[in-house]
């Protein structure tokens, strides 16, 4: 099939729309970030990438942990609200009631149906923005929306961004099972 070449740009799609928590200054700041993603199995390890300019930044480095907090589709506007509004002009702690778990300085916000704790194990300078790898201490998720002890995707419902028209979307319907599909493939 014939592709257009779009030159460089972040089209993966789709991107998570997370909220990060850090605390700064020893309060609770959330902002929206896309560049999100699991870097490792064991020891889990996720990564965000955020610009040197965003105030959540400051709470990373200042405290070495920060959290990674799904929204479901039903906050969209909260979490649009964390991402228009810099936490150097806005002070967001009451946007969401904060709990915290084991690492004691990584804010989660409650409404979040899934809300991973991370303790900072390194950092990439990339400039503008610096990538932040961060080993998951703790993973807290709504009773309601575990099967089997694990988070479903469908009851979780996991608000999801796409650059190209920078509109937030849901997931869509289940395709099937990963790992089982291919068995049979057949070109």
């Amino acid at each position: 099939m014939a592709k257009k070449n779009l030159g460089s740009g972040h089209f993966l799609y789709p991107m998570p729309a997370v909220l990060v928590g850090a605390n700064v200054g020893g309060k609770p700041n959330y902002m929206t970030a896309a560049f999100c993603g699991v870097v490792n199995l064991q020891p889990s390890t996720l990564c965000v990438s955020l610009n040197e300019a965003h105030y959540t930044v400051r709470g990373i480095r200042e405290n070495k942990t920060f959290s990674v907090n799904v929204p479901s589709v039903s906050m969209a506007r909260a979490v649009d609200y964390c991402g228009i509004n810099s936490g150097h002009k806005v002070d967001k702690t009451q946007v969401f009631e904060t709990f915290y778990g084991e690492l004691g300085t990584a804010p989660m916000a409650g409404e979040c149906p899934v809300c991973l704790e991370c303790r900072l194990i390194h950092e990439v300078e990339l400039s503008p923005d610096t990538a932040f790898f961060g080993e998951v201490v703790g993973a807290h998720a709504e009773e309601d929306c575990l099967v089997d002890g694990k988070p479903d995707m469908m009851k979780v419902a996991p608000l999801v961004y796409s650059v190209g028209d920078r509109s937030y979307y849901r997931m869509g319907e289940r395709v099937g099972p990963a790992w089982q599909m291919g068995k049979d493939y057949k070109k």
